[in-house]
C-alpha cells in the first residue's frame, strides 16, 4: 500500500474492490505466492470499501503479557472515526477491569468505572460520568488502548489505492480461512501484517498486525458492515481529565 497511507505508517494497510477472486482455486496456489491482478484489485479497494460501507461492528484483541489480554468490543463509524466499545482486561481468563469507551479522532472518553462518578462529583463535576482526554498521534509510548483505537480508525480510506502498487510490493497470497463462519482469503502485507477478505462481498473481515518487533499481535475482526450513527457523551456528562488529574491517575485514564 502506498507509503502515503496513514494506516501503513501506523499499523498496516490493505484495500478492497467489488471484484471477487476468480480463476485461482486454493488447490492451485501455494501460500506465499505473489498476488495476481485480481488480488491487487481486491486489495486496492479494501479500505475504501470500509469508508463506503460507513462502519462496522468490531472485536479487537491484543495480549500484553503472557496471561493478560485486552479486548475491545463495539462499533465504529469509519467516516467520522468515531466509535464506542466495552474494554475488558482479563488476567488468567479472569476479568480484572471493565470500562466503557467512546472515541473520535481527537479524544477518548472513559466511563462506567465503579466510583468514578462519585469521585468526579466530589471534585466539582457533579453531572459528569465520563472523563475525556486527548487522543494524540500514536508513538511507541502510547497507551495500549490508544494504539487499538487508532488502528481501528485507520482501517478506512476516502479513495482507493492503485492496484499496481500491490503488484510491485511484497504482498502475498496466504490461503483460505473461515473466520466466524465466513469464508475468507488471507493476504500477507508488509512487516508481518495480514488481512482476511470475505470471499462473497469482498469486505475486510480481519486485520492482524504485530505492534512492534517481537511484541504482541493486534487482531481486529469486523462484522455487519453498514452505516453507523453514534452519539458521543454530551458536554454535561463529560469532565476533562486535565482538570481532574488525581482522579484520572487513580482510575488509569
Amino acid at each position: 500500500m502506498p507509503a502515503s497511507r496513514p494506516l501503513l505508517r501506523r499499523v498496516g494497510a490493505a484495500g478492497l474492490a467489488a471484484v471477487l477472486l476468480s480463476g485461482c482455486g486454493s488447490e492451485e496456489r501455494r501460500a506465499g505466492e505473489p498476488i495476481t491482478a485480481e488480488d491487487a484489485a481486491v486489495l486496492a479497494e479494501l479500505l475504501h470499501h470500509n469508508h463506503e460501507e460507513g462502519g462496522a461492528d468490531f472485536v479487537a484483541t491484543v495480549p500484553f503479557s503472557e496471561d493478560a489480554l485486552l479486548t475491545l468490543t463495539g462499533e465504529i463509524d469509519f467516516r467520522r472515526g468515531a466509535g464506542q466499545a466495552q474494554a475488558v482486561t482479563t488476567v488468567d481468563e479472569e476479568e480484572v477491569d471493565t470500562r466503557t469507551l467512546f472515541f473520535d479522532r481527537d479524544g477518548l472518553w472513559t466511563g462506567d468505572l465503579p466510583g468514578l462518578t462519585e469521585a468526579l462529583a466530589g471534585d466539582g463535576a457533579p453531572a459528569a460520568s465520563y472523563l475525556r482526554r486527548p487522543l494524540p498521534a500514536g508513538t511507541p509510548e502510547s497507551p495500549l488502548i490508544d494504539v487499538v483505537v487508532q488502528a481501528l480508525q485507520n482501517l478506512t480510506a476516502e479513495t482507493a489505492d492503485e492496484p499496481e502498487t500491490f503488484l510491485a510490493g511484497p504482498y502475498r497470497w496466504q490461503g483460505d480461512q473461515a473466520i466466524d463462519g465466513r469464508p475468507t482469503t488471507v493476504y500477507r502485507l508488509r512487516e508481518g501484517r495480514t488481512v482476511a477478505v470475505d470471499d462473497v462481498d469482498a469486505t475486510l473481515v480481519q486485520y492482524r498486525s504485530p505492534l512492534r518487533d517481537g511484541g504482541p499481535e493486534l487482531t481486529i475482526t469486523l462484522a455487519d458492515h453498514g452505516d453507523r450513527r453514534l452519539a458521543l457523551p454530551t458536554e454535561e456528562e463529560t469532565a476533562a481529565a486535565a482538570d481532574h488529574p488525581g482522579i484520572a491517575g487513580t482510575f488509569g485514564i
